[in-house]
């Protein structure tokens, strides 16, 4: 497999993996009274999860010189 698609195949993995976050955070902030920590532990990762989102996408790229 080469490099393109392997990184196709990870942003592809963290993009379930986000949603799958973005879910289980409404699910539990839905439930009263819900464990505040545990939702911002998770909303922490979810942002993580989105900065190697955008990192990959950056390097799927091609580099266009202005």
């Amino acid at each position: 497999m080469d490099e393109t698609a392997a990184l196709k195949k990870k942003l592809l993995e963290l993009k379930k993996e986000h949603r799958r976050l973005d879910g289980k955070i409404a699910r539990l902030e839905d439930a009263r009274p819900f464990n505040q920590l545990e939702v911002q532990r998770l909303k922490k990762r979810k942002l993580a999860l989105k900065d190697r989102i955008i990192k990959i996408e950056n390097d799927l790229l091609p580099d266009i010189i202005a």
